[in-house]
């Protein structure tokens, strides 16, 4: 016992706190009433950019979190949460605690390891473990982002198609956008509830229209947005301009797969000199090499 490195010692102590705070973080649920007011509060989604810093109610850990991550990696973590759509699962409150936690656990087993064995190397790998589970949640926020955006970008045409189809049968635009929304699924058909509750609660449309556009951060949502409030302000007719929007964005959804399919060769270059082309070679050339050697020997 008496020759036990501290450093060891220390670092099983993180270990053994971490852990503990891991599972919390992963089991842990709101207060029943907290619930009840998120419920009520966020029926189909969460609200979008909040006016000054968001607000983080919990617990002490929660309190201990908030206080060791900087206000502006807060506000990044927050608009992430607002472009992936706002899990339910994974509040703010959740996000904070968790990076403290995974830090907390990697910081853990980087001390340990460099316990152990300690080296230039291993001191790099345990500070880049402890930087990624840092950055862990962030990357994982920035990902689900991604593909909702793609999923949005990709429902887009057929959505605009659908409210052309409407507003020419009759229908005003905003009953038109609540039969598309009503009848769809996936990510823009809860952004387009979440625009008409906006606008129900009193919102102004132009304002509803930009906070769509915004929370999505897609080029041709944020297009056809602006051409909406402009035919809005110059009394220009509905169903032309969603005439002209849809044949616009099927056009551009075939640039895209074109432009997709035009990348293929190039990205099929790499892969085919790395690996493909050396095994034929050696599937053509080897017997012949074989044969060479066995007549010179």
């Amino acid at each position: 016992m008496d020759n036990v490195n501290p450093l060891i010692i220390v670092a099983a102590g993180c270990v053994a706190v971490a852990l503990p705070l891991l599972a919390f973080a992963f089991t842990a649920r709101p207060g029943r009433s907290r619930q009840q007011t998120l419920a009520i509060l966020n029926r189909d989604l969460h609200t979008g950019q909040s006016a000054g810093d968001p607000q983080v109610a919990g617990g002490a850990l929660v309190n201990l979190a908030k206080s060791l991550t900087p206000m502006a990696a807060v506000r990044w973590i927050d608009s992430l949460l607002s472009k992936a759509g706002r899990p339910a699962a994974w509040p703010l409150e959740r996000i904070l605690v968790t990076k403290l936690v995974l830090t907390a656990a990697f910081v853990g087993v980087g001390f340990l390891l460099v316990a152990q064995s300690p080296s230039p190397r291993i001191l790099l790998l345990a500070v880049f473990i402890s930087v990624l589970a840092w950055a862990t949640p962030e990357l994982l926020l920035f990902s689900k982002g991604q593909e909702r955006r793609q999923a949005i970008q990709e429902k887009l045409p057929d959505m605009m198609d659908q409210l052309t189809i409407a507003v020419e049968a009759g229908l005003g635009f905003e009953a038109a956008l609540a039969h598309v929304a009503r009848h769809g699924s996936g990510p823009l058909s809860e952004e387009l509830i979440r625009t008409l509750q906006d606008i129900q609660v009193g919102r102004p449309r132009r304002q509803a229209y930009s906070d769509l556009a915004e929370r999505t951060q897609v080029q041709d949502l944020g297009r056809f947005v602006r051409a909406l409030n402009q035919a809005e302000t110059n009394g220009i007719s509905i169903a032309g301009v969603l005439s002209t929007q849809a044949r616009e964005m099927r056009i551009k959804r075939r640039q895209r797969a074109e432009e997709k399919a035009m990348k293929i060769p190039v990205k099929v270059v790499f892969p085919l000199i790395l690996f493909i082309l050396p095994v034929l070679f050696i599937v053509i050339m080897g017997p012949a090499v074989i044969n060479i050697i066995d007549a010179f020997s």
